[in-house]
């Protein structure tokens, strides 16, 4: 690593630690509720508020121009309250009240025989969440999660979620390297065949996914979740976290999807990222505002 990449890299992370102090010395609906407004006023200025107005397009041809604009607004303003929340994350969670796991009896049905199991969500509500019913059960869950580039924002940010996922996380991203990715290609399926739980994060664009339905419109899955549940023979969760109103309440839910095994594993593989990505949909319609609209979906 360059000199110049370190003080960089040094540079950005300070700049962190300063937002995160400024964000911690003010209590966390107070911090939310700052975010959420300057979200909404500097965030819809780029190039990524074009794009959610595109992919709004797509989903909801029906709506007018400015519907498609207030949600696009909605969503900046959630993706606001969702920083200020992981920078409080600690404080959060320390007042379980706040989270209501919506069916409880789908997960204590399997308490002590768990086995392995994927879980599935999307970025929605505040995603970091969704695999809650999880951690608080005792399942001890892990995840995937996109590499950051610098180090030592890397560390921090994988630091401030070890209380969300006490089975660790399971880095992807060009920033690990080639090889690195297959080493935790291999790791993942590891840890899933020796019983893990393992969350991933599966509505965005895959460029090596594979296409289903989305809105009308076939859009490249990522396939690796479902992949993994049908060769190892795990089961397969899908979950989502909804914000209650405009606050740091919410609502966390989670259900088993069936996995087919026929003699066709092409074909099974296709049906579940198909009722995946459905089941998102049909999430997504209930809270557009929610989800998040400036990822890149389709091609």
């Amino acid at each position: 690593m360059s000199f110049g990449l370190q003080i960089r890299y040094w540079l950005e992370y300070a700049l962190l630690r300063v937002i995160i102090g400024m964000i911690r010395l003010m209590p966390l609906d107070t911090a939310v509720k700052f975010s959420a407004y300057w979200w909404r006023k500097l965030a819809a200025k780029g190039r990524r508020h074009k794009r959610a107005l595109a992919n709004l397009k797509i989903a909801f041809p029906e709506k007018s121009d400015e519907e498609r604009e207030e949600i696009a607004f909605a969503m900046w303003e959630n993706l606001g309250r969702v920083m200020a929340e992981t920078m409080q994350m600690d404080r959060l969670l320390a007042q379980p009240e706040r989270i209501k796991i919506v069916n409880p009896k789908m997960l204590q049905r399997y308490h002590g025989k768990m086995g392995s199991a994927i879980g599935v969500s999307m970025h929605s509500g505040n995603w970091e969440l969704a695999m809650w019913p999880l951690a608080v059960a005792g399942m001890k869950p892990a995840a995937v999660y996109r590499l950051v580039k610098n180090p030592m924002v890397d560390a921090y940010l994988r630091k401030q979620r070890k209380s969300l996922y006490p089975g660790g996380l399971f880095a992807k991203g060009s920033g690990a390297g080639f090889h690195a990715g297959r080493d935790t290609a291999r790791q993942i399926g590891s840890y899933v065949r020796s019983g893990g739980r393992l969350g991933f994060l599966a509505d965005q664009y895959d460029h090596k996914g594979i296409e289903v339905p989305f809105f009308g419109k076939a859009a490249k899955s990522p396939p690796f979740p479902a992949m993994l549940a049908r060769r190892i023979g795990t089961r397969l969760w899908i979950g989502r976290c909804v914000r209650v109103g405009k606050t740091s309440n919410f609502r966390v839910e989670m259900h088993e999807i069936r996995v087919p095994r026929t003699e066709d594993s092409d074909a099974d593989i296709k049906c579940i990222i198909t009722d995946i990505q459905k089941t998102f949909e049909n999430w997504i319609k209930e809270y557009p505002e929610q989800f998040m609209w400036s990822n890149r979906r389709w091609s």
